[in-house]
């Protein structure tokens, strides 16, 4: 049998137990230490990172009390508190040393102990050390994890006014574990909101998990978020988490919730409410610790009109509302969006530093960006990746992007009696007059603000 990599360390005032035992336990054990003074076993814990001392209870001749050792466990407790004590007694000390394990004792042997008894018990104390180092290899994986994960997320830049009651709000809400729900068209940044809000919360050094709603298949629901158990289904070969458990005592961001069907929006409110989850295939419910964020890009409110959302679910999950403005109503953010986009992948892509040349940028904050800042994003990337010199030209970006924005811009009239082209150009047209409000802009136009959204995605505008 192949020795265990354990460093054991044994305090006895009796040489013939401190030979007797270390005879037993290298034939186990990697390194096996002795000691007769306790004072000097403080020594050796600070010097050779000891796994395990199996620690005698007396030591003073003609002293049975067992006080010793529980002032010495404690003494070792303090310098090594990740170190695991066994407790060496004799048959009346038994009461004694349960109240060593309360103290902070892994388990104890009964003198004169039998070797098999006294091995099981190092084994067994052993594989908790093992659980441990495991667990905070886990912690220390997770820090680091997360660490690489936030760094994928731009931090939020930001100088338009619109945005400051959302920052002061996230401040807020970020502080509580309220409910929180962020409602914006795609591409606005709801994910980096939520994160945002995680990382400012008393949850930050715990788990922040995202599922995105739109992508999982209405069978694959509860297993999914709930877990399910070995066997629950021809597929289920194992038990597996949930991912209610994985955010637990951290956040569950669930993006585009709107989008979820009526007969799973009762399964999750369900799971809301109770505060528990039950894995499929399973009986024994799982209490639930996790702090909900949720997004949607679609007009959550009017779908709760139109009996698509249920009204107590909205209720549930909406405890503070965030609505984040789209670029085009951001003026200010655009440039020093493109700024900072810029100078991120110049970076990225070895390029010496970057500017945009001044008309590109006009027509950059004249374009209406239906991606918003993803958009955005993508397009000072390709710009970056194709230009040939060190300033960005119109003509490094998308076509679509220049061209609408310079048909804006010139203020041309409607060169096409198509009446499409017609209702496109009065569309451009009263969005660069209101500035980019398309509250504004739709009393401009005499239409509903959701009919202007709905004819700006028709026109990719």
């Amino acid at each position: 049998m192949a020795q265990l990599p354990s460093k054991i360390l044994v305090v006895d005032d009796d040489l013939d137990v401190l030979y007797t035992t270390k005879q037993v336990l290298k034939r186990h054990f990697k390194e096996i230490f002795t000691e007769s003074s306790p004072k000097k076993a403080l020594e050796t814990l600070q010097e050779k990172s000891i796994d395990i001392v199996l620690l005698d209870m007396n030591f003073a001749p003609g002293i049975t009390s067992g006080q010793e050792g529980l002032f010495w466990l404690r003494k070792m407790k303090k310098i090594a508190p990740e170190c695991q004590v066994i407790l060496h007694t004799a048959y009346g000390d038994i009461e004694l040393a349960v109240q060593g394990m309360k103290q902070g004792a892994s388990d104890f042997v009964v003198k004169p102990w039998q070797a098999e008894k006294l091995l099981a018990s190092i084994q067994n104390v052993w594989k908790l050390v093992e659980a441990n180092r495991e667990v905070e290899r886990l912690k220390n994986s997770r820090g680091i994890l997360k660490r690489e994960v936030d760094g994928m997320y731009p931090e939020i830049v930001s100088e338009d006014p619109s945005m400051v009651p959302i920052f002061r709000m996230m401040e807020k809400v970020a502080k509580t574990d309220a409910n929180v729900l962020i409602l914006g068209e795609n591409g606005t940044g709801k994910e980096l909101i939520a994160r945002a809000i995680h990382n400012q919360s008393p949850r930050a050094e715990e788990a922040f998990v995202k599922v995105d709603l739109g992508a999982i298949p209405e069978s694959l629901f509860e297993s999914e978020l709930f877990g399910h158990a070995k066997g629950a289904f021809t597929d289920a070969r194992e038990d597996r988490v949930g991912r209610f458990e994985l955010a637990e005592k951290g956040t569950l961001f669930l993006d585009e919730i709107g989008n979820l069907p009526l007969p799973l929006q009762a399964k999750l409110l369900t799971a809301l409410q109770s505060r528990q989850v039950t894995r499929v295939g399973s009986n024994r419910p799982i209490p639930l610790n996790v702090r909900l964020i949720c997004a949607t890009n679609i007009p959550i409110h009017q779908r709760v009109a139109d009996q698509g959302f249920r009204q107590d679910l909205l209720y549930r999950i909406n405890t503070v509302e965030i609505p984040l403005p789209p670029l085009r109503e951001r003026p200010k953010d655009i440039g020093v969006l493109a700024e900072y986009y810029l100078d991120h992948y110049a970076k990225k892509y070895d390029r010496k530093p970057m500017k945009i040349q001044a008309a590109t940028l006009r027509k950059l904050m004249a374009y209406a960006w239906p991606g918003n800042v993803r958009e955005l994003q993508h397009a000072v990337e390709r710009a970056v990746i194709l230009s040939e010199g060190s300033t960005l030209l119109s003509e490094d970006f998308p076509q679509e992007i220049h061209a609408t924005a310079q048909h804006v811009e010139e203020g041309e009239g409607a060169k096409s009696l198509n009446i499409e082209d017609m209702e496109k150009q009065a569309i451009q047209s009263a969005i660069r007059k209101c500035g980019g409000n398309l509250t504004q802009a739709a009393k401009e136009l005499g239409m509903g603000r959701s009919t202007l959204y709905r004819k700006i995605e028709r026109y990719k505008l």
